[in-house]
């Protein structure tokens, strides 16, 4: 049986992640895109417990999202993401809350503009 060293085991998480956000929606694919390379990136270096926890929560993620796009491609039936618990959201570093805030008005710009044409 092989084992994946750590540093392939974030390569795939990663390229697993990217993969799966070619099912997105068009319009939010470099969004997506974009989030997951700045957070990969700003983890690179750090500690091990952060690691485990950063690694943990990006492969739910990638759980989700395969649950949530199916086999074909999106269910358009069925919305995408998932609403965070108010329990969550207090774990969040002011940092992380404000690029939440800027993720929701980068969205819902998104949609004001799509409703305007």
């Amino acid at each position: 049986m092989t084992t994946f060293s750590h540093v392939q085991r974030v390569r795939i998480l990663y390229k697993t992640i990217l993969r799966l956000h070619r099912g997105l929606p068009a319009e939010v694919q470099p969004l997506g895109n974009s989030y997951v390379r700045d957070e990969f990136k700003r983890h690179k270096n750090c500690d091990e417990a952060t690691a485990s926890t950063f690694l943990n929560e990006w492969t739910e993620y990638a759980i989700m999202l395969t649950k949530q796009l199916g086999l074909k491609g999106p269910h358009m039936s069925k919305p995408l993401g998932k609403n965070l618990k108010p329990e969550d959201l207090d774990k969040f570093r002011d940092e992380q809350v404000y690029q939440l805030y800027e993720l929701l008005n980068a969205a819902t710009d998104k949609e004001k503009n799509e409703k305007d044409t």
